[in-house]
């Protein structure tokens, strides 16, 4: 997965856990964690995960686990964020704080899906950092349930890198 963001952002690590495949059981399982509210999904992965992670380097260096955030308006509709238990169990094994309230989506940017991979891009300002005295020289795991494209990763990592001295890596449950 790392290399997925060769030249785009520099990154400590990445990786995903699962290959994702349209009409197979990857896809079941995230929709049934998005929008079926099982969120008992994303703990499983995230324990599996996190045992992986916790002997490697440099997953071993992380000082905190921050999800990729929902705008407010979505998070009302849905009522959790989907990556929420994924994140919180592999800060439980990394031993690490999760913390949802440093990074922000700003800006509402529908569904990712239908999308075409250009129009991914270029989508600056969806994010902002509150709490930036919280990430100064920090080692941070930025989780998602999907990477497609990795513009939504990338564009996480450009406002946190922007606006401290920190590392980043990334996890993510599935890759197509």
């Amino acid at each position: 997965m790392k290399s997925l963001f060769y030249g785009r952002v520099p990154l400590e690590a990445a990786s995903a856990l699962i290959q994702f495949q349209k009409k197979g059981i990857t896809q079941e399982l995230l929709h049934n964690l998005k929008y079926r509210g099982q969120q008992r999904i994303g703990t499983f992965f995230g324990k599996w995960l996190g045992e992986e992670l916790k002997d490697i380097n440099p997953y071993t260096t992380v000082d905190m686990v921050i999800p990729v955030p929902l705008h407010k308006r979505r998070l009302r509709e849905r009522g959790y964020n989907q990556v929420s238990t994924f994140g919180k169990e592999i800060a439980n094994a990394l031993q690490v704080p999760f913390k949802e309230d440093v990074l922000l989506r700003v800006s509402q940017t529908g569904s990712q899906v239908f999308k075409e991979r250009l129009t991914r891009f270029g989508s600056d300002h969806i994010f902002t950092i509150q709490k930036n005295e919280e990430i100064q020289n920090k080692h941070i795991l930025i989780v998602d349930d999907i990477v497609t494209t990795g513009a939504t990763l990338e564009n996480c990592a450009k406002v946190i890198l922007e606006k401290s001295n920190a590392k980043i890596s990334f996890v993510t449950i599935a890759i197509a």
